[in-house]
C-alpha cells in the first residue's frame, strides 16, 4: 500500500472510527480544540490530514497515530538471503537489487590454495572481519587481518583466498560498472598540525 493509498482512507476510516466509538462531530471537536467543520471536511476527505489535526485525535481516542491512520506495517529490515556456496567459499548476499553495486559476507574456508589470478570488469573492496586474507594483486602479495581493507580495479589481474592458517570471514563490495566505494574520514591529527 502506498502513502496515498493510506492518506486516502484517512478520512473514512477517521469517521468509521468515531462512529464505532460512538462519538459526534461536536463531543470530538470539544475533545481535540478542532472545529466541527474541520472534522467534517477531514472524514469526507475535502481536507488533507496532518499531524496537527491527526495527533490530537489519536489522543482523543486513546490510540497510537499509526493505528489511528492505518499505516501498513514496517517491512522486516534484516536482510535474508540464501547462502551461495560457490568454489568451497559461502556467501551471502547483503543486497537485494540485481546489478549495480553488490555486497557480500563471504566465508572462507581453512585451505591453501594456489593462486590463479583473473581479471575482469568491475571494481572490488574488501573488508576483514576475522581470520588472514591472502591477496595476490598485480605484483603484490600481502595478507589483510580482521579491521583492514584493501580495494581495488578489478581489470588488474588479482586472486583473494585464505592464508590456509584458519577460515577467514570477509566483506566484498564489487561493481561491475568501476563504481568505486567513498570513504568519508577525517584525516588523523599530527603534532605539526597543533
Amino acid at each position: 500500500m502506498s502513502i496515498d493509498d493510506v492518506l486516502a482512507d484517512v478520512g473514512p476510516r477517521l469517521r468509521r472510527m468515531r462512529k464505532e466509538r460512538e462519538v459526534t462531530l461536536a463531543a470530538l471537536a470539544e475533545a481535540t480544540g478542532i472545529s466541527v467543520s474541520t472534522l467534517s471536511r477531514l472524514e469526507s476527505g475535502l481536507r488533507k490530514p496532518s499531524l496537527e489535526l491527526l495527533l490530537p485525535i489519536a489522543q482523543a481516542h486513546r490510540m497510537p497515530l499509526d493505528e489511528l491512520v492505518g499505516a501498513p506495517p514496517v517491512r522486516d529490515p534484516r536482510v535474508r538471503a540464501e547462502p551461495i556456496v560457490r568454489d568451497g567459499r559461502t556467501h551471502w548476499p547483503l543486497t537485494r537489487q540485481p546489478g549495480g553495486l553488490q555486497a557480500f559476507k563471504v566465508l572462507e574456508p581453512r585451505r591453501r590454495l594456489e593462486p590463479d589470478p583473473r581479471t575482469h570488469e568491475g571494481y572490488e573492496w574488501l573488508y576483514v572481519l576475522s581470520g588472514r586474507l591472502r591477496l595476490v594483486l598485480g605484483e603484490h602479495d600481502v595478507v589483510l587481518t580482521a579491521g583492514e581493507a584493501a580495494e581495488f580495479d578489478t581489470r588488474v589481474s588479482h586472486w583473494f583466498g585464505s592464508t590456509g592458517e584458519g577460515p577467514v570471514e570477509f566483506l566484498s563490495l564489487f561493481g561491475p560498472q568501476g563504481e568505486r566505494m567513498h570513504v568519508r574520514a577525517r584525516p588523523a591529527r599530527t603534532a605539526e598540525d597543533g
